[in-house]
């Protein structure tokens, strides 16, 4: 069984510029009712409040769909979720091993080679050195990259680099996969490709959250859908009544 769950979590991230708080909320474009989320701290120093109170409970089998405007708190939920960010308050308790496509050359390093990067990358995502050695041929195939595998990825163009990294991510289905936006990069054809390979680790997950602006991705995908807004969950409940509500309010922040 595979669970996420949070209870009462904040997430405060300091932000250091030697521009004013006016300037720093214009460049931030925060609505007024948004400002409030910027703390001033001391000289020059602010804390946003990315996310606020989140108690949230998800359980095997559910497909997760994280929606609202940018700055809404999702990829900073998403990366409290993966452990990339200690909540500044709060618990978080994770049964199940968790894998993360918000930064997918996370643990890579451009002066080893590809085969070293497959294997340094699987082991990062829990793999032991014989099941990350066991990849290759997997990722070999996907990826084409022929014997620039043997070469540093630091000599490789960002479309290598990118098919890669993604080979390597969604060659090992975790039990939990968090995900920030469908793969949006490379040419028509690694595109048509890469589609096919995360919808086939979907189905392998026991736990989906993805964060989307796409409404058709969130309702093939997903069977629960949260509504974010300023930090905060203003809406959890089934796909469409989700969409319905985001929609309602970004129609009534318009007005």
């Amino acid at each position: 069984m595979a669970s996420l769950e949070l209870r009462d979590v904040h997430v405060d991230l300091p932000v250091f510029t030697s521009r004013s708080r006016g300037l720093l909320n214009s460049v931030f474009r925060y609505s007024q009712r948004e400002r409030a989320r910027v703390e001033a701290v001391g000289i020059f120093t602010y804390r946003v409040h990315a996310l606020r109170g989140i108690d949230l409970v998800i359980r095997d089998g559910e497909r997760v769909g994280l929606v609202g405007r940018n700055g809404a708190g999702k990829t900073t939920l998403l990366r409290v979720l993966s452990g990339a960010y200690e909540p500044t308050q709060g618990e978080i308790s994770i049964e199940g091993k968790v894998s993360s496509l918000t930064d997918l050359t996370l643990g890579m390093d451009v002066d080893a080679s590809g085969y070293e990067n497959i294997a340094m990358r699987a082991i990062h995502l829990g793999k032991s050195r014989r099941e990350a050695r066991a990849l290759a041929a997997d990722v070999e195939d996907f990826t084409e990259l022929g014997e620039y595998l043997h070469l540093p990825v630091r000599t490789y163009s960002s479309g290598m680099m990118l098919r890669l990294a993604f080979a390597v991510s969604t060659a090992i289905a975790p039990d939990i996969l968090l995900m920030d936006e469908m793969i949006g990069a490379g040419d028509a054809l690694f595109m048509a490709k890469a589609k096919a390979r995360i919808e086939a680790l979907m189905a392998r997950v026991k736990i989906l959250v993805l964060a989307s602006h796409n409404d058709q991705i969130v309702r093939a995908f997903c069977n629960r859908a949260l509504c974010l807004g300023e930090g905060r969950i203003l809406y959890d409940g089934d796909v469409q009544s989700c969409l319905d509500f985001y929609k309602g309010q970004a129609g009534r922040d318009a007005a």
